[in-house]
């Protein structure tokens, strides 16, 4: 007797667990004090035994209704009675740190010093043993360098069936293609996509294809089109090709935009805007000349020796009048640094003479000859307020999502300002040329040539649009615009496959409907207003949205370049062409994957 009650089993020896998936199954949860027992959600009653059988009669005799009365869709009742595991957390977790590791242009070294930082700062802060089971899950997170490199692919290819699923789906899409030559020598040629997603326009990397040997035009169209045809892409849908004008891309016969033309004749051309816009300002005969001159007094300074741009830093810091600690170098790649450089130059003039003064260098004393010329100088004051006024175009022009018709509109401002600048000028008021009139230089016939060819030049880019100035005025401002054949005519050209006559009684009803009128006045933005514009006036609305899927400029490559450089750094050199744009997709997109659907569908494990 004695040994059968020495074998008697309890509950309480049993270890039972509450499992997680009895809430959303059977409405019952565990109180979170000691000694509790499972509670019904709907009765508020107990059940003395925490075994799933007990529970489960429970709820089917007393609350067997409950699911006819109260129905959950299944789809929503898979993702709400289905709790992660532990190890699709751990999973999870590593997909965010490699997303964030990624979006931020890191190595996939740097995701094991990620984890080892949160343990150390996690350890440092905690106060009771709740946080020993934290810092444990936080060690099982797999984030090893080949655990990061699997992960940025994954994400990376999420993201890439999104943009492709959409474009599929859009009516059209444009294209701004770009090449730069990485770290390592390898051309590199970046293909980006504007469309409009149902919900908003956006603008994502559709490819970055190296180019291992040479970069012709026949080259470049063989590559993407074979982009296209592995992604079931149509060049038909494409109404835009945007370069940066090299002749690889616009030559006339064998260039990227004709060899495209050729199979998609409806597609437009065009050259970067604001590529453009800095072509305009390109200097040539005595005004080149200077510019030569001062950015060799700055090379000699900055440039001769380290030694010497220390003690000219040295005079700066020691000056009282100095608003400066250094001048700036000068590169015709970069758009904005002759302005700046130039603005810097002659706000630390007085600095630069000084140390020319104290040099016993037969150069510095060549260089101070010319900063001494009272005509050379003011050259220099009208160039640098000239160009102060260009930089200010061109930071208007940068950024991301920028549309065609407003960027159109800032440049037919500035050639407005232009025609302004050369009154000022001429009258003698210098209201726009601080510079000039500061250091009180003498206005000369050279600078008012200058601004005259530089609004000519203005003007005549602006006259090459392959899309018709009024077409991006309609879209602009369509209240205004009054329906004519002639207008019609031009719609049709830019959108062959638009009906004109449907257009012209459209914009009759559009004009004339007072909703529309209040809706243009209080938009935020012209394409919220033209993406809540009616399906009523599908023919003006599809119109608009052709023009405003249009790239006005390869910024968005430019801006991606940046990014594949920190990426692809000298240290990393060793990187794969597909690794490194699976790191650029990340680093530039617009998309936020689904990481939930991706755990579901992976093998969750935890870190060894």
């Amino acid at each position: 007797m004695s040994l059968s009650k020495g074998l008697k089993r309890k509950v309480d020896d049993e270890n039972r667990v509450f499992k997680e998936e009895w809430k959303e199954s059977f409405a019952f949860i565990l109180p979170d004090f000691k000694n509790a027992k499972p509670m019904c959600l709907i009765c508020k009653e107990v059940v003395a035994v925490c075994k799933e059988y007990n529970i489960r009669r429970h709820h089917e005799t007393k609350h067997g209704n409950f699911k006819v009365a109260y129905p959950l869709k299944t789809e929503a009742r898979k993702r709400k009675i289905k709790g992660f595991t532990s190890q699709q957390k751990a999973t999870s977790a590593s997909l965010k740190g490699s997303w964030l590791l990624a979006r931020n242009n890191r190595p996939f070294t740097d995701a094991e010093l990620f984890k080892e930082v949160m343990v150390a700062v996690l350890e440092e802060l905690a106060v009771d043993k709740s946080m020993d089971g934290i810092i444990a899950s936080v060690k099982q997170v797999p984030l090893s360098a080949r655990s990061a490199t699997r992960r940025v692919e994954v994400l990376s290819n999420a993201v890439h069936e999104v943009v492709i699923s959409d474009l599929n789906k859009a009516n059209y899409f444009s294209l701004a293609v770009d090449e730069s030559t990485d770290n390592t020598d390898v051309a590199q040629m970046c293909v980006f996509v504007r469309y409009f997603d149902g919900k908003q326009f956006r603008e994502d990397l559709l490819s970055l294809i190296p180019l291992e040997g040479n970069t012709t035009g026949d080259i470049i169209f063989t590559e993407l089109s074979k982009v296209f045809e592995r992604h079931s892409l149509s060049f038909e849908k494409v109404n835009l090709l945007v370069t940066d004008g090299a002749p690889a891309m616009v030559g006339k016969h064998r260039g990227l935009v004709s060899r495209l033309k050729e199979i998609a004749p409806q597609m437009h051309g065009l050259h970067c805007l604001i590529h453009q816009s800095v072509l305009c300002a390109k200097l040539s005969g005595e005004l080149k000349v200077v510019m030569d001159k001062v950015m060799r007094v700055i090379n000699f300074v900055r440039g001769t020796s380290s030694t010497q741009h220390r003690l000219f830093r040295q005079l700066v810091a020691d000056s009282e009048e100095a608003i400066h600690d250094d001048l700036l170098l000068h590169n015709d790649v970069r758009w904005l640094c002759k302005g700046k450089a130039l603005d810097r130059f002659c706000a630390l003039l007085g600095e630069v003479k000084a140390f020319l003064l104290s040099s016993t260098s037969k150069a510095a004393a060549d260089h101070l000859v010319f900063l001494e010329d009272e005509k050379f100088m003011s050259n220099v004051a009208f160039l640098a307020d000239i160009f102060g006024h260009l930089n200010n175009l061109n930071l208007q022009l940068q950024g991301k999502d920028k549309n065609i018709v407003d960027m159109v509109e800032k440049l037919q401002a500035f050639t407005v300002k232009l025609g302004l600048l050369e009154s000022d000028i001429s009258t003698g008021r210098l209201l726009h040329f601080s510079t000039l009139k500061t250091q009180e230089r003498r206005v000369t016939g050279l600078m008012v040539d200058f601004i005259k060819q530089l609004r000519a030049n203005f003007s005549s880019r602006l006259e090459d649009f392959s899309i018709p100035n009024e077409v991006i005025a309609f879209v602009r401002d369509p209240l205004t615009t009054r329906p004519s054949g002639e207008l019609s005519t031009l719609v049709k050209t830019t959108v062959p496959s638009l009906d004109d006559a449907k257009f012209e009684m459209e914009l009759i009803d559009f004009q004339a409907t007072s909703l529309i009128k209040d809706a243009f006045r209080s938009a935020e933005s012209l394409s919220a207003f033209w993406v809540a514009c009616s399906e009523e006036y599908s023919t003006i609305k599809n119109l608009a949205f052709y023009v405003l899927t249009m790239f006005p400029s390869t910024y968005t490559c430019e801006s991606a370049f940046s990014s594949m450089n920190a990426i692809k750094t000298y240290e990393r050199n060793r990187l794969t062409h597909k690794n490194l744009e699976n790191c650029l997709r990340i680093s530039v997109t617009t998309v936020t994957p689904d990481i939930r659907s991706i755990v579901v569908n992976e093998r969750c494990q935890f870190s060894h």
